[in-house]
């Protein structure tokens, strides 16, 4: 009996791992295909004679198209699976890939931005309908964890993988030929690992609705607070992150006079830290059980890192490193944030509050890049840190807003 019982625990210990290392790989070149464009703007601009203002459209473009997708996207999950989503997501950043690369100008790179928006669009509602229903619950706060760290470690990869074909070559159209090799190649192993993400089978993280209930509406759950709260939590959260993506190497230029040089690689700590954090916070998530206590401390400690950073009081080299450091506390805060929307996920609608949820990441990106960088066009680099710790703060009050409302929802079903 109890070599069954082993027996029965090994298997399930493998599929849980091939299923998260399957997704995470996924979810990694989602956000590789973030970066399929902006690494290589000095290229379009010599070779296209393209504006800074036109080559920010193209992000604007992919972020209104990931978003408003997003959104839309958690109800086809919902309604034709998860697995057959991803598959038609890769190949949109193939057709993506061929777009950038025959380009002759905007209209082409264009193109290239909108496919690759259609194609970001799915991954988190699929992503996370799989991971809820194929991972055993010990497991599922790791996976959430490492579903973000390959999501940093993709957004890292992605300008030197282009930036380095381009330099190698000569010709930045062959980066692309690269990234469209990159697309076949993770289409290939979802492919072969297709059992492992097959999300008609499994059922651990979904409430079974009771014996009788009355079905709701598709859109009954866009009725429930949470899920508007956690989407003003993606947004305040992903604001800040856009604005350190973005403006913390010119920002801590103006400030310290550090040359960018140096500071171009605070955003590459920030990341790296992040994924170091999110490894911390996959052990914590298995053990709180009020997860929004445990947002507000990892989030207050990186928004007083900014704040630090912003006083203008710290030498510069030390200022570039806390700057880095920050990303620590969002790292941790990370796999409790995507736990928190699962509890907050009513029976069946794990799709469409994914998608809804996570559609603010993409809102806040398209909008918070312009408030930042008007800042430093205003002489206001500190307004960079400051405002990005301003965005953590709301953040917090959005996931204690979360935590309450679950608390008093777990409190009323208790009998009397």
């Amino acid at each position: 009996m109890d070599s069954a019982l082993s027996f029965d625990a090994g298997r399930q210990r493998r599929s849980d791992i091939t299923t998260i290392s399957t997704i995470g790989v996924a979810h990694g070149t989602s956000h590789f295909f973030h970066m399929l464009l902006p690494p290589l703007f000095p290229a379009f601009i010599q070779a296209f004679g393209l504006s800074y203002s036109e080559l920010g459209l193209l992000v604007t473009v992919f972020f209104v198209i990931s978003g408003t997708g997003q959104a839309a996207s958690g109800f086809l999950v919902d309604r034709i699976g998860a697995r057959p989503v991803l598959f038609a997501a890769m190949a949109c950043f193939f057709l993506a890939s061929v777009a950038a690369g025959l380009a002759q100008g905007f209209g082409g790179l264009m193109l290239a931005a909108a496919l690759a928006g259609v194609g970001n669009a799915p991954f988190h509602p699929a992503d996370f309908t799989i991971l809820n229903k194929r991972v055993s619950q010990p497991r599922l706060g790791h996976a959430f964890s490492v579903h973000g760290i390959s999501g940093n470690l993709g957004w890292a990869a992605a300008p030197v993988f282009t930036i380095g074909i381009a330099q190698a070559t000569g010709n930045w159209r062959y980066a692309y030929l690269g990234t469209a090799l990159v697309a076949l190649a993770v289409m290939a192993l979802l492919f072969w690992q297709r059992s492992a993400i097959d999300d008609r089978e499994g059922s651990w993280g979904h409430a079974k609705a009771a014996v009788g209930a009355k079905a709701e509406h598709p859109m009954a759950f866009l009725k429930l607070p949470s899920v508007w709260l956690c989407f003003s939590f993606f947004f305040w959260t992903t604001a800040a992150l856009s604005a350190i993506q973005s403006f913390a190497s010119p920002a801590l230029h103006a400030i310290y006079g550090l040359p960018l040089a140096l500071t171009a690689y605070v955003v590459t700590g920030y990341m790296l830290a992040g994924a170091a954090g999110m490894v911390v916070g996959g052990f914590l998530v298995a053990r709180a059980e009020r997860l929004e206590r445990t947002i507000a401390i990892a989030m207050a400690f990186a928004a007083a890192m900014l704040l630090m950073v912003a006083s203008g009081w710290l030498p510069g080299g030390l200022a570039a490193a806390v700057a880095a450091l920050a990303g620590f506390g969002t790292g941790i805060a990370g796999p409790s944030r995507d736990m928190l929307i699962k509890r907050a996920s009513p029976p069946g609608a794990t799709g469409r509050v994914y998608g809804t949820v996570y559609s603010g990441l993409d809102i806040g990106f398209a909008l918070a890049a312009p408030v930042f960088g008007a800042l430093l066009d205003h002489g206001m680099p500190r307004g960079v840190f400051a405002g990005s710790a301003a965005a953590l703060m709301l953040g917090i009050a959005s996931a204690g807003l979360v935590g309450l409302g679950l608390s008093r929802r777990s409190a009323a079903a208790v009998p009397a």
